[in-house]
């Protein structure tokens, strides 16, 4: 089997027992076994297991990224409404990619892998930051976008754990998601 498509097959195996079984699942024993691989393959191809997690969570930016290019393309809208639809795609993302969530965000267990992926979600992070600053001009684009994702950030955890349920008594997200916006961009 090519190098390539084996590196692929372990990767999608273990996008799979994320999806499946969270973030536990993804011993390097337990991708290989699923890959139907020696215990030893995957080192062949990822030299630490942070690198082979790395190369996991970056599907996982890849298609989170897909879905907000898809949802905030129409020029045409008003950029509040893109940032709103943004928002939506990504506590959307939350909630129906848990597992895959939550390892996109664990840089303790991410960091010093070499595949890039500091640059793929800062590419995402990019997108909320133009429509920031066409939505708001004359402010610090980065810094309201950073408040914005950090909000978005702390919804989709509060939902995901059940606080935000508890707490609100419904599980209605739309108008904490508006209210967020108004709060930062008006």
């Amino acid at each position: 089997m090519p190098e390539a498509d084996l590196r692929a097959r372990l990767v999608k195996v273990g996008v799979d027992l994320l999806t499946r079984d969270g973030p536990q699942a993804l011993s390097l024993r337990e991708i290989a076994r699923s890959a139907g691989v020696s215990h030893g393959a995957p080192r062949r191809y990822f030299p630490t297991h942070q690198a082979l997690l790395a190369a996991i969570a970056r599907e996982g930016y890849h298609q989170l990224g897909q879905q907000i290019t898809d949802a905030v393309r129409d020029e045409s809208e008003p950029a509040r409404s893109r940032v709103l639809q943004l928002g939506r795609v990504y506590l959307d993302f939350a909630r129906g990619n848990r597992g895959m969530f939550e390892l996109m965000f664990r840089h303790d267990l991410l960091q010093g892998n070499q595949i890039g992926l500091r640059e793929v979600s800062r590419q995402l992070f990019a997108v909320l930051v133009d429509l920031v600053g066409k939505a708001r001009p004359g402010v610090s684009a980065t810094v309201v976008a950073g408040a914005i994702w950090a909000n978005l950030h702390g919804v989709a955890l509060l939902r995901q754990w059940g606080s935000l349920e508890i707490a609100m008594q419904t599980t209605e997200i739309d108008p904490l998601l508006h209210a967020s916006i108004d709060a930062y961009l008006g």
